[in-house]
C-alpha cells in the first residue's frame, strides 16, 4: 500500500507541475505578469537557473550540481521509502510529493537547463522569490514530514514513559 499512495501523490502532483509549467511557457512572454490578487499574488514568468534564491545561478557546473543532488535526492526518498513502516501513510504522502517536486524540477534542468517559476507572491513591492508546484510539493511535503516526525516522536516519548524498561 505504501507504494501505491506514494506513486499516485507523486504522479499526480509530476504532472499537474509539468502540465501548469507547459502552459506558462506555452501562454506567457518572459516576465509577463498577471495579477490575480492586486498586491499580493500574481502569475510572473521568470526562469530560474539557480537553486532557491537563484542560489549558484551563475556557476558553471550549475546544470551537473542539481543534476546530481536531484537525482541523489530521488534515490534516497525511494530507499527511505522502502525502509518505512506500510501503516506510515503520512510518510509516504510527503516523501510522493518532495519525490515529485525533485523529478520535476529535474525534468526542467534536463530539458531547459533552468526551472519555470511563476508563482510570484509578495505585499505591495515586497516580493518573495517567485516558485512553481514542485517547490510548493517540496515545502508541503517537508512540513508534512516534519509534523509528523514531531508527532510520532512525541507518541513514543509518552509510550515510554507509559512503559519504562524492568
Amino acid at each position: 500500500m505504501k507504494y501505491v499512495l506514494f506513486s499516485i501523490i507523486a504522479a499526480l502532483s509530476l504532472v499537474f507541475d509539468q502540465l501548469t509549467k507547459l502552459y506558462i511557457d506555452g501562454n506567457f512572454r518572459l516576465y509577463e505578469s498577471v495579477s490575480v490578487f492586486e498586491n499580493f499574488f500574481h502569475i510572473t514568468y521568470v526562469r530560474n537557473p539557480g537553486a532557491a534564491f537563484g542560489m549558484l545561478s551563475s556557476s558553471p557546473w550549475r546544470v551537473p550540481f542539481f543534476l546530481t543532488v536531484a537525482s541523489v535526492a530521488s534515490l534516497g526518498i525511494l530507499w527511505y521509502l522502502h525502509k518505512s513502516e506500510p501503516r506510515d501513510r503520512w510518510l509516504h504522502g510527503a516523501l510522493g510529493l518532495i519525490f515529485s517536486g525533485a523529478v520535476g524540477n529535474l525534468i526542467d534542468r534536463v530539458r531547459l537547463g533552468e526551472v519555470i517559476d511563476f508563482l510570484d507572491v509578495h505585499w505591495y513591492q515586497y516580493h518573495w522569490p517567485a516558485f512553481n508546484v514542485a517547490d510548493s510539493a517540496i515545502s508541503v511535503g517537508v512540513g508534512i514530514l516534519i509534523v509528523h516526525t514531531w508527532i510520532q516522536d512525541r507518541a513514543e516519548k509518552r509510550a515510554r514513559e507509559n512503559n519504562p524498561p524492568s
